[in-house]
């Protein structure tokens, strides 16, 4: 099966060679990947590039489209390219963990404290970050019964053990999730920081708590599901919590 070449990737590279290449460094990647024809052939591309014409950007992206079309392994031929010529370059791989696959603006970073988990993205997979003591225990109990509601799987931090450190653990539940649910009562650091997380890797939080006092005002223009721990608020949040659940999957992914 051919590997479909992702757009985001070819914009990446089109920066790197808008920074670093030379008239040289295009003859050299054209022949190193029996692509010499293409570059020597597009009407546009040498010329813009030398006499600095502002439509040398677009003429970067077209040549990069026609190589990777030619054959989809030029993408990764193209960047050993780049890596080898230029040590100093680090070309992005581009994993998205966003529910929504329609990009804005795109940013790279490389996290120094965790290691980037090879796991894919599970569609069905919720998050929980909510303190552990047993005061939650029948919170999470009403949260995971909202996510079987929706045909969704729901797992907290601490029903999982596979990393050598307990942080690696968290940030591979979040990365590998579509959604986090997030307890903010009683103000926990460690929540805070969780959703932080969430957030960058362009997670939808779902804030709940107990007490509107306990969200921090900066997060306070989300929508809060705010629930009382007994009975007939245990009841009521699960019929909020499923609403809001089933908004957020796509009408033809689960049917009801």
């Amino acid at each position: 099966m051919t590997k479909k070449i992702d757009g985001r990737e070819l914009i990446d590279l089109k920066n790197q060679i808008l920074e670093h290449f030379t008239h040289s460094e295009w003859l050299e990647l054209g022949f190193s990947i029996d692509c010499q024809d293409i570059v020597n052939n597009h009407n546009r591309l040498l010329r813009s590039l030398n006499f600095r014409d502002p439509d040398y950007e677009g003429n970067v992206l077209e040549v990069l489209k026609e190589m990777t079309d030619k054959d989809p392994a030029n993408l990764e031929r193209i960047k050993e390219y780049i890596s080898h010529k230029f040590s100093e370059v680090t070309v992005s791989e581009y994993i998205s963990t966003a529910h929504n696959e329609i990009p804005k603006r795109l940013i790279q970073f490389s996290p120094q404290v965790f290691e980037i988990p090879t796991k894919e993205l599970n569609e069905k997979l919720v998050a929980v970050m909510m303190p552990f003591s047993k005061e939650f225990t029948k919170t999470f109990e009403q949260i995971k019964s909202s996510c079987t509601n929706v045909g969704l799987d729901c797992l907290k931090a601490n029903d999982i053990w596979v990393n050598s450190t307990f942080i690696q653990d968290i940030f591979e539940l979040i990365f590998t999730s579509k959604i986090v649910v997030a307890d903010f009562t009683g103000k926990n650091p460690n929540v805070f920081y969780e959703v932080g997380i969430a957030h960058t890797l362009g997670k939808t939080v779902i804030p709940i708590t107990q007490s509107i006092s306990d969200v921090p005002a900066d997060l306070r223009h989300h929508r809060v599901l705010k629930y009382l721990p007994n009975g007939e608020g245990f009841d009521e949040f699960k019929i909020e919590l499923t609403k809001r659940l089933k908004s957020l999957i796509p009408k033809n992914e689960f049917d009801f």
